[in-house]
């Protein structure tokens, strides 16, 4: 299950090509204060849990203020006894672009330890890590915590249905790019009432984890939040699934349907 929780819990979307700037609303659709909880059920059984937050950092990357943004992820119940994990990533990122400048990641799952960093140095277009220097394809590369916020505020109202999108990351030893197809809209019941949603479809690669055929939908607000409130997999066997449990210091009110 290493990076499976953190791939399903923030894999979101990107804009469409490579070698360009991509767009974003005028300001983030977050704000610090903001507290998202998730559940992961394997079947009807839930595995593990996630928290993701948003927090004022006293940080400064090149004269520049940020935010600091943290997930965590751990088993529960059952799964806790046989397979425990305590996952925990931390991201600091422009206040004003959203782009990473410092990324860290602390993972303990079984016996299993490591603890990697990287600093993003968006203009030369470098990732200097703990594995080495790695060279990126634009000036607009992310990790997976900062792309999930940064895709939030992606400006989508032009999509549709059919649309791909992509956004470049690292993560590991590598560059990669994630592309999520939409979908369309649909009305979601969750813990926090019927909401309305976009739907998207993103990639994934077979492997231990995902079938060949294995297709992952993901359900995030049609509002000004953006927030996801559910996703779904098909794995090597069952089914994943990824809802969201609260919802703390929105900054704007939810797409609720009475």
């Amino acid at each position: 299950m290493r990076r499976t929780l953190l791939f399903v819990v923030i894999t979101f979307l990107g804009f469409n090509g490579l070698a360009q700037e991509l767009p974003f609303v005028k300001e983030p659709v977050f704000q610090a204060g903001e507290v998202l909880k998730y559940k992961l059920k394997y079947g009807f059984i839930t595995a593990a849990e996630g928290t993701l937050k948003v927090q004022e950092s006293d940080l400064k990357f090149d004269g520049k203020p940020t935010f600091k943004l943290l997930v965590d992820g751990e088993t529960s119940g059952t799964f806790d006894i046989f397979y425990k994990i305590r996952d925990h990533y931390d991201s600091y990122i422009d206040k004003n672009n959203l782009k990473p400048y410092f990324y860290q990641e602390n993972i303990r799952e079984g016996s299993y330890r490591r603890h990697d960093k990287a600093r993003f140095q968006q203009e030369n277009k470098k990732v200097v890590a703990t594995q080495g220097t790695f060279t990126t394809p634009t000036t607009q590369t992310f990790d997976l915590v900062s792309a999930y916020y940064f895709a939030r505020s992606l400006d989508i109202s032009k999509m549709k249905s059919g649309d791909l999108v992509k956004l470049n990351y690292f993560l590991g030893d590598e560059i990669n790019q994630l592309e999520i197809q939409f979908v369309g809209r649909e009305v979601v019941k969750t813990k926090l009432g019927k909401i309305k949603c976009l739907k998207f479809s993103p990639s994934i690669k077979p492997g231990r984890v995902f079938r060949k055929d294995s297709k992952l939908y993901l359900w995030i607000t049609d509002d000004g939040n953006r927030v996801p409130v559910k996703a779904q997999v098909e794995i090597i066997v069952g089914s994943v699934t990824m809802e969201i449990k609260s919802a703390d210091g929105l900054k704007y009110p939810l797409a609720i349907v009475n």
